[in-house]
């Protein structure tokens, strides 16, 4: 299924030719001056100049064929050679019908050639709580699976836990020096307890403070740089602890995504990829991709002539550590051989930004990737109203289970305010009040360019009027409320037929949803979606006020009205769902 500015864009174009133009620049857009006109083409302007002709003479003559197509009524030039043109109600009818009918996709079209993707997003980590500054690559990732999903490529999502490391040197003996971990201090074999020493309480508290302790005793220090060693050698003892750690991480990170709606195909871990680092090593060094230099093993990755040349990946360390950067290109590996992927999305703070230059540029150079396949889909920051990233009144980081809760009372503050849901069981206010909440941070969110930063205000999140995500929730449920009505007076959906000019605005929002589902795809874009979702729903509560559905009269106007509320009702809650947004039945 095509929208209309394609469809309109594949006829100027015809037209363009056979005046001897390029049809490359037949471009077609959305009018800026929607008082004139549906669509326009500036395409005239620069055709006439490459050849040295009258702009406006040219696309006088381009409208001249165009004319006598029938989906316009109008095809005229303005200025110095602007071509409008204006829809006949009969095809934007046609336009709508389809999309009404078009049950899958909403009136959105899926991708030519499917591709294999992997999102990396997220990013959690074992003993540490997650906060407001996982939230955006959370919400963003997420979007993004959608979106490539219902656009037709296959994708995995992949927390990409971080799970190996330091840290768990340092907790294997924090635990221990707490006697939390006597059952599993043994160099023997097991049997270990099945039961976890240690919940995510302890984990939470133990970590900042062995982390601290490292930083100041050397001793400490070393003991814990031994337990990482021996762990990463497969000690049973420690392998079956850091399993446990991993576990109540887990559990707890999976009651934070789940409140958000935020899933994922994989979970796998820098552990998972570190069984591939010895053989990954020896390899590059042995095609002679490596350098030793300073004691440490790196790959060069600057390229011959850039003005800031970018440091080389180091590979291992004149410790003989394998690296961050290591493990992120032993990742790049295990994906090549698990899922064969055509792209990689890594939604990441764009701070990361030389970091996963390096780990790119080095990854095509030994042969895991080519160019274009990796893709740092980069996110700015939530900040406070003092510009910097977001903080708790006490100058902390706020926990992402802190945010969620205070968005919920807040959001069960603002239903009792507007008198919605008051009727209703506690069970489901309280379930529409998490949505409500929730809806009000991701549409926070993704109304914003992913790599802009933008200030966090929960009450002007929340609010039920504006550009929010309570407001999108109330035109669905507002729409859903009418088709319960119609239900119960026996009212079906019937031929859509436009003649109002709130018809006629509303059926060409309908048209613009697959132009934004493939602006959003191309640019990693969920802000785009977002966007259409707002226009959409101010375009029905215009069509709503000006145009009477029940009690329209004639029951084929009532019909055709009824079924452009279903129509738009379905595409909402399509645009709503790829940004991760689930809608109440009522309020």
């Amino acid at each position: 299924m095509t929208d209309l500015r394609t469809d309109l864009g594949e006829a100027v174009a015809a037209a363009f030719a056979a005046e001897g133009v390029d049809a490359s620049l037949a471009r077609v857009t959305t009018s800026d001056r929607p008082d004139l006109a549906d669509f326009q083409s500036n395409g005239a302007l620069a055709a006439a100049k490459a050849m040295k002709a009258n702009p406006r003479e040219l696309a006088s003559r381009v409208a001249e064929r165009l004319s006598a197509d029938p989906r316009l009524t109008t095809v005229e030039v303005a200025g110095p050679g602007f071509i409008n043109l204006k829809l006949s109600d009969a095809a934007l009818a046609l336009r709508a019908q389809a999309v009404a009918d078009d049950a899958a996709m909403a009136g959105a079209s899926q991708v030519a050639e499917p591709r294999r993707v992997v999102v990396d997003f997220a990013g959690p980590n074992v003993a540490k709580p997650m906060h407001v500054g996982h939230l955006r690559s959370s919400i963003i990732g997420e979007s993004l699976k959608r979106l490539f999903r219902f656009r037709g490529d296959t994708v995995w999502g992949d927390a990409h836990f971080g799970d190996w490391g330091f840290q768990m040197g340092l907790l294997i003996v924090a635990v221990g020096d707490e006697g939390k971990a006597d059952g599993f201090l043994s160099e023997g074999e097991g049997p270990f307890p099945d039961q976890s020493p240690v919940t995510l309480d302890d984990l939470e508290r133990l970590y900042p403070q062995a982390a601290a302790k490292a930083k100041e005793d050397a001793d400490y220090r070393d003991r814990a740089r031994k337990a990482t060693a021996e762990l990463q050698s497969g000690r049973p003892g420690y392998r079956a602890l850091w399993r446990h750690f991993v576990a109540v991480s887990k559990t707890a990170l999976e009651r934070e995504f789940s409140a958000l709606g935020v899933t994922f195909d994989l979970w796998n871990g820098e552990s998972d990829a570190d069984p591939l680092i010895p053989a990954m090593v020896e390899d590059i060094k042995a095609r002679g991709l490596a350098e030793f230099d300073q004691g440490a093993w790196i790959i060069r990755v600057a390229e011959e002539g850039e003005k800031r040349e970018l440091p080389p990946l180091l590979l291992i360390s004149s410790e003989g550590s394998a690296m961050y950067g290591t493990t992120d290109l032993a990742t790049i590996l295990q994906r090549r051989r698990d899922q064969d992927f055509d792209l990689i999305l890594y939604c990441v703070d764009q701070r990361q930004a030389d970091h996963f230059e390096q780990v790119f540029r080095a990854a095509c150079k030994v042969g895991y990737a080519t160019p274009g396949q990796l893709e740092h889909a980069a996110n700015g920051t939530m900040n406070g109203a003092d510009g910097k990233p977001f903080k708790t009144r006490a100058g902390g980081v706020l926990k992402l289970h802190d945010l969620i809760t205070q968005a919920r009372e807040k959001a069960r503050e603002r239903l009792k305010e507007a008198e919605l849901g008051a009727d209703l069981p506690d069970a489901e206010f309280e379930d529409i009040a998490a949505k409500v909440a929730v809806a009000a941070l991701k549409f926070a969110e993704l109304s914003n360019s992913r790599t802009t930063s933008y200030v966090f205000d929960l009450d002007r999140f929340m609010s039920f009027e504006g550009k929010t995500g309570p407001y999108l929730l109330y035109q669905v449920v507002r729409i859903k409320s009418l088709l319960r009505r119609a239900e119960a007076q026996g009212i079906q959906t019937g031929p859509i037929v436009i003649a109002e000019p709130a018809e006629r605005d509303l059926a060409l929002t309908l048209d613009a949803f697959d132009q934004a589902t493939a602006e959003a795809y191309e640019k990693r874009s969920p802000h785009l979606v977002a966007e259409h979702a707002y226009r959409l729903a101010q375009a029905f509560s215009k069509f709503y006020a000006a145009c009477p559905v029940l009690a329209a009269g004639d029951p084929a106007t009532v019909a055709s009205r009824l079924a452009l509320s279903q129509t738009a009702l379905d595409q909402l809650e399509t645009a709503l769902r790829l940004l991760g947004i689930d809608s109440p039945e009522r309020m």
